[in-house]
């Protein structure tokens, strides 16, 4: 979510761009991602620098190497890689600065991630292309991404979308990216550790996988310095699958700048048969579509035969369930309607979760929290894949996320989040709390009787307190008295006019 003084400045990039005849949106928010990766890649590098000096040592960056980056297989096109960085060629004039990043810079970024290498990102790198269209036109857009504080590493996910909800896009692809406050609680709450194998099959610009990275190199830094785990890390920790390229673009560079170089990204619809892999993920994080059906014959029939649906949000559910391993676990954003549906699907995927595996977690969320994109009331549910089934579901009413819930989505002092996060780490503590409480315990049995309805109002009780009013004559005199004064002030209007 931007706000404020990165929006303006979005703006001004898109409107410049726009008008110099670019008449594509896509193509337009394509450029502005590509022109941000440049200069993340330089402000990472700053970084390294800026701590090898600290600790007095040499660095040598794997990026901008010494010697000559040569654009074609003869030698022709070279320049040097201290030439390619931002702060190196903001500098320019505006002509040499466009002939810089047209001809060198942009091939360059192309081949990032090692030249000759069959990576994620250089698949969907390859058919990048640089349309900025003249030197002027360039020079204002690094002028103002010089600007930006881009110390986020998925800020590219956030301009994705905002600039699709500039186009009126958002609605009709589904777009609606996870806030990064909600994707870190959820993070938070499961707690990926150095052997997960993680997926979201939904993934858009990997938020879910960022939050997953960013929390093992906090947590893992010794873990990370071992060969075997520093290699599972960047090649086969992190899977994620979609079908716009120009989301996987972006997340293959949101993963590369958050260090992990071959994570195992793919542009596949999940649901559908190209999807064969199965019992193979120990953490799904997902926040998958809401709306909108498939087609029944492109559906994969395992999925099919645990949930007979076209409902995307039912069949990734099922998907779920299929993709974890024994002792797996998932936390996944699903719109309410999925708790309490009625339809035999709806049912029968709540049966399977809570029968089958072990649904450990409802969270149900104020409706606020996607605005303004949308206002769709939603929940997050944990679970794991464990055939011993569900005992108590633990439930909480959450009311605040820290922002107004409205479309302005300011920055307000109640928060629920921290408060949830401890009290899921300690789930004992919550047996004894009462159902009017905030959060609290359901036992199975009382789920399966209410045909597994998962709705949080199903269970939650309200305490009224009674109000004692005055007597009938003291309110009818309190009327009069007020009666009298209002013809009191009547008449001295009436006298003054």
């Amino acid at each position: 979510m931007i706000t404020g003084e990165i929006k303006s400045k979005i703006d001004k990039i898109w409107d410049k761009i726009w008008t110099a005849g670019i008449s594509s949106p896509m193509t337009v928010l394509e450029q502005i991602t590509y022109l941000m990766f440049m200069k993340l890649l330089d402000d990472n590098e700053i970084k390294k620098e800026g701590n090898a000096a600290a600790l007095g040592i040499k660095y040598n960056s794997k990026i901008f190497k010494e010697g000559n980056f040569s654009v074609d297989d003869d030698g022709n096109m070279t320049i040097p890689y201290s030439e390619l960085r931002w702060n190196k060629f903001h500098n320019y004039e505006p002509s040499l600065m466009f002939e810089t990043v047209r001809n060198y810079v942009f091939p360059f970024i192309k081949t990032v991630n090692g030249e000759g290498k069959d990576t994620a990102f250089s698949r969907f790198m390859n058919d990048a292309v640089f349309l900025i269209p003249t030197a002027k036109v360039l020079a204002v857009c690094v002028d103002v991404l010089s600007e930006l504080d881009m110390s986020n590493k998925d800020i590219m996910g956030d301009v994705y979308e905002y600039c699709l909800n500039k186009m009126s896009s958002a609605g009709a692809l589904g777009q609606f990216r996870t806030p990064r406050h909600i994707v870190d609680m959820m993070v938070q709450l499961v707690k990926p550790v150095i052997n997960d194998k993680i997926l979201d099959p939904a993934m858009g610009s990997a938020g879910f996988l960022l939050g997953a990275a960013k929390y093992i190199q906090e947590h893992y830094k010794t873990e990370l310095m071992k060969k075997e785990n520093a290699e599972h890390y960047n090649k086969s920790m992190f899977s994620g699958f979609d079908t716009d390229p120009s989301m996987l673009r972006i997340g293959a560079m949101n993963m590369l700048l958050h260090a992990v170089e071959q994570p195992n990204i793919a542009r596949q619809d999940s649901l559908s048969d190209d999807n064969t892999v199965r019992g193979e993920y120990s953490l799904i994080m997902a926040n998958p579509p809401f709306t909108g059906s498939v087609f029944e014959e492109d559906i994969s029939k395992d999925i099919l035969n645990l949930c007979k649906t076209k409902k995307t949000e039912l069949l990734f559910l099922a998907l779920f369930i299929k993709s974890l391993r024994i002792g797996g676990r998932c936390a996944c954003i699903v719109p309410d309607g999925v708790l309490f549906g009625s339809s035999k699907a709806h049912k029968s995927i709540r049966q399977e979760i809570i029968n089958n595996n072990r649904l450990e977690a409802v969270i149900s969320m104020p409706s606020g929290v996607f605005k303004p994109y949308a206002g769709v009331s939603t929940a997050v549910i944990i679970f794991a894949k464990d055939p011993s089934g569900t005992k108590d579901v633990w439930f909480y009413d959450m009311k605040a996320d820290g922002f107004s819930l409205d479309d302005k989505r300011s920055p307000v002092a109640e928060n629920d989040i921290p408060d949830i996060i401890e009290r899921f780490h300690n789930l004992e503590a919550e047996k004894g709390r009462e159902r009017t409480e905030q959060s609290f315990f359901v036992p199975k049995q009382e789920i399966v009787d209410n045909g597994y309805d998962l709705s949080i109002n199903k269970y939650k009780k309200v305490e009224y307190v009674p109000v004692e009013y005055p007597p009938t004559s003291e309110i009818m005199a309190e009327l009069r008295e007020l009666e009298k004064q209002i013809k009191a002030e009547m008449d001295e209007l009436e006298k003054l006019l």
